[in-house]
């Protein structure tokens, strides 16, 4: 039957105007929990191909971000997180609805990460919508609490809101530094690039984290490693040379032949700004837009899975493991 045919929903979301969506969105609720998953499952794919939603046809897909169906609500969280990697300013007006997701403990882990992940892509180009007092509580003190999936994607939308407005999160340095010794890689440098964003425009507060970014210094992760020099670079340049030479040391293990340029030019930022704080800078280190432009691929680098290694956690596959981590849930 045409009227709850997926494709046939999905292409009215994706090609009509805002009453169009509305009226497609209340066929959808009418119909069957799998259809209404199939038809956003071809929404995001949609999405993904380069189809571009306006505001006005996005909030009334918030609907399905409260459907009884946990498959259908992360279906939709999903697509949100499309529709706000590829154009977060059509995804402002649907904030409190993803921060209602978020704030809810009942609600299934994955779907608050999603949802986690959406709210970050919308504060790197609209903080304002993200960055109330209530939305970054929940980020902050979900870092204590939350599954290993939700606060790798709270630890990236705090990174975002960072980037987006670096002097937003300057009052909670310290809370942002408690969790950088997270067994989670990716825990461990979103929240380091947040603080280096951070940085980028008020050094001073670094002080706060100062003792914890020395001891990511020798991370396990040349990535973490990296921001935590660039975090510690941007905080040397407020006071007197030699005031932090104990990073020297850490530095100096930093070797040519065997680590990434990535952290290379970061331990080189770090040094010249312990030697002078008025060093001229690294070429592409130290700046919001260095940030900006270059966490993607280090995340990239950093997610790139091993062959029988889950890319989040780590943990060693047999030959034909489950479908999901056993240690942190991640799908494989």
């Amino acid at each position: 039957m045409e009227d709850s045919d997926p494709s046939r929903l999905a292409a009215r979301i994706t090609e009509g105007d805002a009453e169009a969506v509305v009226a497609t969105v209340a066929r959808l609720e009418a119909v069957d929990a799998e259809t209404r998953k199939r038809a956003l499952r071809a929404v995001r794919d949609a999405v993904d191909d380069g189809t571009r939603l306006d505001e006005a046809a996005v909030e009334p897909l918030t609907s399905f971000l409260t459907d009884d169906d946990r498959a259908v609500r992360l279906t939709a969280a999903k697509l949100f997180v499309a529709l706000a990697r590829t154009a977060p300013e059509a995804v402002t007006a649907a904030a409190d609805s993803l921060g209602g997701r978020l704030a809810d403990d009942a609600e299934f882990y994955y779907v608050r990460a999603r949802c986690a992940e959406a709210l970050g892509y919308v504060a790197v180009e609209s903080p304002e919508a993200v960055a109330d007092p209530a939305t970054l509580a929940d980020l902050r003190v979900g870092l204590e609490f939350d599954e290993p999936e939700v606060k790798e994607k709270l630890a990236k939308a705090l990174a975002h809101v960072a980037l987006g407005d670096p002097g937003r999160l300057r009052h909670h340095v310290d809370s942002l530094a408690e969790h950088l010794d997270a067994d989670d890689e990716l825990v461990r440098y979103h929240l380091c690039t947040a603080l280096v964003a951070i940085g980028c425009e008020r050094p001073e507060r670094l002080t706060a984290a100062e003792a914890a970014l020395s001891e990511r210094l020798r991370d396990e992760s040349p990535y973490v490693r990296g921001r935590a020099a660039e975090a510690l670079g941007l905080l040397a340049g407020t006071e007197p040379p030699g005031e932090r030479v104990g990073a020297g040391d850490a530095l100096d293990e930093v070797v040519a032949d065997a680590a990434p340029s990535f952290l290379l030019d970061r331990a080189e930022f770090c040094r010249r700004r312990l030697a002078n704080p008025a060093s001229d800078p690294v070429s592409g280190v130290g700046t919001v837009e260095s940030v900006r432009e270059g966490t993607a691929d280090a995340v990239a680098a950093m997610t790139a899975p091993d062959d029988g290694a889950c890319p989040h956690c780590g943990l060693d596959f047999a030959d034909g493991g489950p479908p999901m981590c056993p240690r942190c849930g991640t799908p494989r």
